[in-house]
């Protein structure tokens, strides 16, 4: 078994009191063991970044777009590795794997041309003879708190952008599986990152406390549940920090009458059960409008999803692998058991699913409810699983109303070939991010990504121009250079005379 350490400049000197466990989620044994660190440790990695911040601050805008370059072609030259090293602690096959970390280098490339978007605003001729500037600097020391279903992408959402922008960052991943963050600072080192811009700390609640609380740090980002996201925002703010925590998801897909079954069942396989349904951006409910659409639909979801494959990891066959640790399996199978207990049909049940040869591994078949009402407490939390339920919608209004009136307010898609109902529906839905046709509809990388509700909370998004504004803060100059033609011939300093040049606020004049 081998120890995963924290990346902290000069290495780690504190005893270490607690670790925790890093599985394999195919076997179900113990792989590794991370270090819980405390606010020392945080220290230390805050003292090395506040050593670096200023040099790299200082470094030309084309000089880091070079190092994102450059971390590009590591990141894509160690693909392979990185899929697998990820898949082994994560539980996703290598090809969600592949993609995880495919999705994070979008981002590095949109980082690529940070020199165009750090440009500022001129104004010339404000006033009489006076000019307006602004310009974006960096915050300082950022830091990003991420989850274990994306451990390649989303710590790239959030570093990338900021070490971009001029600051240092210190992350901290998910303790579940922290050996890819861990790689790819390494990664950034290597791509000519000064030492302490990039730093990794591991830890559980008192590293998350440690990093709310630090005052050299001065911006957090956090993805995870929504209540954790609510107490990582409040505490933030009121200990001065920006911060942007980005909750939980419950994404419904709603399937008008006219809509192409065949695709939308294609669509839904991938985007119910891919990743064993680990991804905020799932969509772990299906909205039929009319009885006639929800029967018809049910009938080809039930031997689609009998024809899923599930695997080890690297099973290049499988279509989704084990979910991350024992206890994430009785918290989805628990939930299973409370639809049943709450009067859903369980149509197909992937409780008590095993694999010849890894039988303890932490393996969920899928499930499909339907007939599951919106005053279940299993449609009303988010699962997080291999979990699809139907909830049947009598109408188009209906529809637009589920998903606007849930807690959550992340993704949701509609399945027609109707323009005019996909545009009122994309206009009308109290949905932060939306898919017509398109299952996941994570934005692209030079747009943003944010949803509504108890999915998001603060003011700004992650990565594209939205990241951008929230790891930089404006700076506005109002310049004036009076060429003295007021003063009196022969004086030196003017004297009293001056106010004839004296600045007058332009509104004024």
């Amino acid at each position: 078994m081998r120890d995963i350490d924290h990346y902290i400049v000069g290495g780690s000197t504190a005893p270490v009191a607690r670790y925790g466990d890093v599985f394999d989620p195919n076997s179900g044994t113990v792989q590794a063991r991370v270090p819980l660190g405390t606010a020392a440790d945080l220290d230390r990695a805050v003292a090395a970044a506040q050593a670096a911040q200023p040099g790299w601050a200082a470094t030309n805008p084309q000089r880091r777009a070079r190092v994102m370059f450059r971390f590009k072609e590591l990141v894509e030259a160690n693909m392979d590795a990185l899929a697998h090293l990820l898949s082994s602690e994560h539980g996703k096959v290598i090809a969600d794997a592949k993609g995880d970390i495919q999705r994070g280098l979008e981002v590095i490339e949109f980082c690529c041309g940070i020199p165009h978007v750090l440009k500022g605003e001129y104004t010339q001729g404000a006033g009489p003879g006076i000019d307006v500037y602004s310009m974006r600097q960096p915050l300082g020391i950022g830091a990003g708190i991420t989850p274990f279903n994306f451990p390649g992408m989303i710590p790239m959402w959030m570093f990338g952008v900021a070490i971009a922008c001029g600051n240092a960052f210190i992350l901290k991943p998910s303790e579940r599986d922290p050996s890819v963050p861990v790689r790819l600072a390494e990664l950034m080192r290597e791509a000519g990152a000064p030492e302490g811009i990039l730093q990794v700390v591991h830890g559980d609640k008192a590293m998350v406390d440690a990093i709310l609380d630090h005052p050299a740090i001065s911006a957090v980002s956090f993805v995870g549940s929504s209540d954790i996201a609510h107490y990582v925002y409040r505490r933030g703010v009121e200990a001065g920090k920006r911060v942007q925590a980005m909750g939980g998801a419950k994404n419904h897909g709603i399937v008008m009458p006219d809509a192409d079954l065949d695709q939308v069942v294609a669509d839904l396989s991938g985007a119910a059960f891919g990743s064993a349904g680990e991804r905020c951006m799932a969509l772990p409910v299906v909205v039929p409008v009319g009885d006639k659409t929800a029967d018809a639909l049910r009938a080809k979801l039930i031997p689609a999803i009998e024809a899923l494959r599930v695997g080890v990891s690297t099973d290049a066959e499988a279509h989704y692998g084990p979910v991350v640790n024992a206890a994430h399996k009785q918290r989805v199978e628990n939930w299973i058991q409370t639809g049943v207990d709450e009067g859903a049909e369980l149509v197909v049940d992937g409780r008590g699913f095993t694999l010849q040869g890894h039988e303890n591994g932490f393996f969920v078949g899928p499930t499909l409810f339907d007939r599951v009402t919106t005053d279940m407490s299993a449609y009303q939390e988010e699962i997080f699983g291999p979990v699809l339920q139907i909830v049947r919608a009598p109408d188009f209004e209906t529809a637009v109303r589920l998903p606007s009136e849930h807690q959550y307010g992340n993704g949701v898609a509609i399945f027609t070939r109707n323009g005019h109902a996909a545009r009122e529906f994309a206009a009308r839905v109290n949905v932060g991010m939306v898919g017509i046709n398109v299952p996941i509809p994570v934005p692209v990388a030079y747009h943003t990504f944010g949803g509504w509700k108890r999915s998001a909370f603060g003011d700004t998004n992650q990565h594209g121009m939205e990241g951008v504004k929230f790891w930089t803060k404006v700076k506005t100059v109002t310049q004036r250079w009076p060429d003295g033609s007021a003063l009196p011939s022969g004086s030196e300093d003017g004297g009293p005379s001056r106010i004839q040049d004296a600045f007058v606020i332009p509104t004024m004049g």
